[in-house]
């Protein structure tokens, strides 16, 4: 329900009330325009009118007062209890008309798996709107429908504030683009808000695919006799089937056809329906003077993970709060963003990694239905393995038991194989630069810091980008393998790692620097250039990482085979040395990164253009080292599968490139992203880089290494039994807590062959015993 860019204009007499011809002076708001007439506006209206009965409060909604282009609203138990303490008498009225299931229904090639202890509410959206309109109206409030708002800066001007809540095409918002500075990302699926004439009976998703491509049904129930039914697919899946040449009629009766067995046979009805695309809007701002955004207005969230509805009335109930707490409209205003956007900020990030399992979904039609169900249920990262596990044992378990694990082992402690190599566990110690060496020589840090981690129960530990030549390295504290004598130091290591923890495996990382090299470590400044001591860069172009950084100089046919040959005779040491796989470098701007990525390879001849010569000297060198490395010996290719930045690395080039190492022996592909330009934009958030190794995984048919904030033994879990990854691998959790994965295996209550305590420590295999906090009180009074 919002308000047309194009609304007429209106002078301040119009929208003045009678005897209120002087407005207020400070940060009081006792004049207040709300525009838009949703249930976010209506409810803020509603709740700023009942904390003070004073505030005049007018509702401009263009449209007619049950006009709703949705059917049923769903809002969480967190979001009534709100409601509850702010204002009873909606809650009581929302209580009267709820619906509400626990179970979640996955229809999938014939199968349906059905997962309990969910906890829904819902109601239609109309019945929503009605029962604000009669609170509003009880309270005071003017309620103008059929009217489009004024111009935002009239109603700036005559009104003490003004709340935008005119929805993801807000007028508001667009006025003042230049101070909100709003980002609108469209997405790759149509959709469209349907309903059926019953209820079903759990929250159903339904997968159909069909001859022209994969639909999926999105289905709750909102009253005892009516149900909301989405239907989405690819855009050209959309195409491919007709759609955009139907008619909403045709639309309509094509949905129900197509879904025909879910629904029974019966009719699905449209409510002025139409096919659309799904918008993620993110503000920089979200008020401006006495504006203040609000809903949709300020922020969407896909609706595969609940409804905009809850998060406009979460926002709705913070507003009102700190204008209540706060001195003064400026920081009332700046409060209210404060305390929603982390919260907005984390649904968004949940709504993101939901939309693309939807956009993405054909890559998951291939795994079992019950695992397919897990990934589904876990897609947004909001349910987890463990959260899973408490609200529906039973399935948990049958998913477990069908991935392979015995009972009572959770998933990251079942073993997995990769050639000769087999890991005791899912859990690797992510590559971590230490710049603790001296003459590329590693030392008792590396010993300590290694031997440490392979003792704290991970199934794999991986050294840091170990250097193939001097120039090589990154930092002058960067450890080689480029002389014997390293080889031997690497050695030493190794062979503890075997002897003191045998269940252990340790691998090591080769690479180049290229442009990246010849900096300061990185407590000092990272990727900046040495103060002196420099030596020369070499990258597939001369391209400098950044203003300020060296240029490289391009490398010519004669330096390409000689640095062939340096991570020859590296591999060649690391076989000597010990070391039980064998990673190659090839992500986050380094030599071998810099020919892959478009943005640092503008080379001419045979080794830069197309991706197919971009990637012919990092096949060439992955060839030479396979060449050398031991035929029993996994070696697994590091990338970046995106550079975050426009025109680089795309997740479709990510997939081909997978492919080709893949083809040239590569047993598996540690994905991770970025680092290769400086200007990158990256989208940080817990696991993020997930669904490139799930792509690749899926599409490639090898398996992967997910890694990048994954920082939870439940993350981990989760991921592995979804099948989204084969390994996890973690540095900064191992930073926190050598032991992280004996902890894990701890406070999980397992003690397999996957997570075994060394004899010298299977003292600590228990929690310390703390300071009571659970002893009763005593009895200090006597009852009546």
């Amino acid at each position: 329900m919002t308000g047309p860019a194009d609304a007429p204009r209106h002078s301040g007499d119009e929208i003045r009330h009678s005897g209120d011809e002087t407005r207020h002076s400070g940060d009081e708001t006792r004049r207040v325009a709300v525009v838009g007439g949703g249930p976010g506006g209506l409810y803020a209206a509603a709740l700023l009118k009942r904390v003070d009965p004073a505030r005049e409060i007018t509702v401009w909604e263009r449209n007619a007062p049950d006009d709703t282009f949705g059917f049923g609203v769903v809002l969480s138990d967190e979001t009534l209890g709100g409601i509850e303490h702010a204002d009873p008498v909606v809650h009581a009225a929302l209580q009267r008309h709820f619906v509400r299931w626990d179970d979640i229904d996955i229809g999938h090639r014939g199968s349906r798996h059905t997962s309990g202890g969910h906890g829904f509410a819902a109601l239609g959206r109309k019945r929503l709107l009605q029962i604000l309109h009669d609170r509003c109206r009880s309270l005071g409030v003017d309620l103008r429908f059929r009217t489009p708002a004024p111009p935002p800066d009239v109603l700036a001007e005559a009104y003490d504030l003004v709340v935008a809540a005119d929805g993801v095409n807000s007028a508001v918002r667009e006025a003042y683009a230049d101070v909100f500075r709003p980002r609108v990302t469209s997405h790759r699926c149509r959709y469209i808000w349907l309903a059926a004439d019953f209820a079903f009976d759990a929250f159903r998703f339904e997968i159909a695919e069909a001859e022209h491509g994969v639909m999926q049904l999105h289905g709750y129930p909102f009253s005892a006799d009516a149900s909301t039914v989405i239907v989405e697919m690819r855009e050209e899946v959309w195409h491919a089937a007709g759609f955009d040449e139907l008619g909403e009629e045709e639309s309509v009766a094509r949905c129900a056809k197509i879904f025909a067995d879910v629904l029974g046979g019966r009719p699905l009805k449209s409510n002025h329906s139409a096919w659309t695309t799904f918008r993620t809007v993110v503000n920089e701002r979200w008020s401006h003077g006495n504006v203040v955004l609000l809903g949709d207005a300020a922020h969407t969230a896909h609706f595969s993970i609940g409804s905009g509805t809850k998060l406009a009335v979460e926002d709705a109930l913070a507003l009102t709060a700190c204008l209540r707490e706060q001195p003064g409209l400026a920081a009332a205003t700046a409060a209210y963003e404060q305390e929603r956007r982390p919260v907005v900020a984390s649904t968004q990030r949940a709504a993101r990694a939901s939309l693309e399992w939807f956009e993405d979904i054909a890559l998951h039609l291939g795994q079992s239905p019950r695992q397919f169900a897990f990934n589904l249920l876990t897609r947004s990262r909001r349910v987890t393995h463990d959260n899973l596990r408490l609200r529906d044992p039973r399935f948990t378990a049958a998913v477990e038991r069908e991935f392979g694990c015995p009972p009572g082992t959770p998933p990251m402690f079942t073993p997995f194989r990769l050639r000769g190599l087999t890991l005791r566990n899912r859990v690797v110690v992510s590559p971590m630069d230490l710049y603790s060496a001296t003459e590329g020589v590693p030392g008792d840090f590396h010993l300590v810091h290694l031997g440490a981690r392979a003792l704290g129960g991970a199934g794999l530990v991986m050294t840091e980008m170990v250097c193939v030549s001097a120039e090589g390295r990154i930092t002058p504290g960067c450890a080689g393998l480029y002389t014997g004598r390293q080889g031997e130091a690497w050695k030493r290591i190794t062979d503890f790692v075997h002897a003191q923890a045998p269940g252990s495996a340790i691998g090591v990382q080769l690479g180049h620097s290229g442009r990246k090299g010849s900096t300061r470590l990185m407590w000092e400044g990272m990727d900046e250039p040495l103060p002196a001591g420099n030596w020369p860069l070499v990258a597939a172009s001369p391209l400098p990482y950044r203003p300020g950084s060296q240029t490289p100089r391009e490398l010519s046919r004669a330096q390409l085979t000689d640095i062939r040959e340096q991570f020859t005779a590296a591999a060649w040491r690391a076989a000597r040395a010990g070391f039980d796989l064998l990673e190659l470098h090839c992500a986050h701007g380094y030599l071998l990164s810099g020919f892959l990525s478009p943005l640092t390879n503008r080379r001419t001849d045979a080794y830069g253009g197309s991706l197919e010569k971009r990637l012919r000297f990092p096949l060439e060198v992955f060839d030479a080292v396979r060449g050398v490395w031991p035929e029993e010996r996994p070696m697994t290719v590091r990338i970046s599968a995106t550079d975050w930045a426009e025109g680089g690395t795309t997740a479709e080039d990510a997939v081909a490139i997978a492919r080709a190492f893949a083809a040239h022996g590569a047993d598996a592909i540690d994905v991770s992203t970025g680092q290769v330009v400086a200007e990158e934009r990256p989208e940080f958030g817990r696991s993020y880089q997930t669904p490139f190794a799930d792509r690749i995984r899926h599409e490639v048919g090898i398996p992967v290494v997910a890694v990048g904030a994954i920082s939870s033994w439940d993350d981990v879990n989760s991921l592995i039994l979804a099948g989204r990854t084969d390994l996890c691998a973690l540095a900064r959790p191992h930073l926190y807590d050598p032991q992280w994965t004996l902890h894990a295996a701890a406070e999980q209550g397992y003690a397999g062959e996957g997570a075994v305590w060394p004899a010298p420590y299977r003292a600590g295999s228990r929690r310390p015993q703390t300071g009571r906090t659970d002893a009763p009180r005593p009895r200090l009074t006597l009852g009546g």
